[in-house]
């Protein structure tokens, strides 16, 4: 039998049954293992694209959004990637947000926001600095802040700085 269930004949004529181990790897254990890490070798949280969360998601490592999530993102030691079929409508709060899809919602990056060419972002930006690569689109306003100030909604009027310094366009 092969792999879909035909039965295979053999060069002598005789019919032999093959078949697949239930650990049998289903793909390349390098390529599994560089997607669930990233540069550092951290590990990497995956939300799929078929993906679908509701509430907050807190967490201590790597995320990666391909799916939709509506809620409240913290991350505060950790990048979080929003994916080029991301949806996401929420509040963010991490160390570094890089945004490929969409994001509704009011963001707080620690140490920068990158809005790359096909990124689009609905909603305020506080950051000490901020990428915006050439097609990607920002409404908004931004704050500019010190390196390392975590800033909450309620404090962000207080804490920071407003400025144009550490806007980059790239492209």
């Amino acid at each position: 039998m092969s792999l879909f269930g035909e039965k295979r004949k053999d060069r002598d004529g005789s019919q032999n049954v093959v078949g697949v181990s239930p650990s049998a790897p289903t793909r390349n254990p390098e390529r599994a293992r560089r997607q669930q890490t990233n540069e550092e070798g951290s590990k990497v949280a995956n939300i799929g694209k078929a993906i679908t969360i509701r509430g907050d998601l807190t967490g201590n490592e790597d995320m990666v959004i391909e799916g939709k999530v509506e809620g409240k993102v913290d991350l505060p030691n950790n990048q979080l990637t929003i994916g080029p079929n991301g949806d996401v409508k929420a509040e963010i709060h991490a160390k570094s947000i890089v945004v490929v899809g969409r994001l509704v919602g009011n963001v707080f990056g620690l140490e920068r926001v990158e809005i790359q060419a096909t990124g689009k972002i609905e909603g305020d930006v506080t950051a000490p600095k901020l990428i915006v690569a050439e097609g990607a689109q920002l409404n908004g306003a931004i704050q500019m802040t010190q390196k390392g100030i975590r800033t909450d909604a309620a404090e962000s009027e207080t804490a920071t700085t407003p400025t144009t310094a550490g806007v980059r366009k790239i492209g």
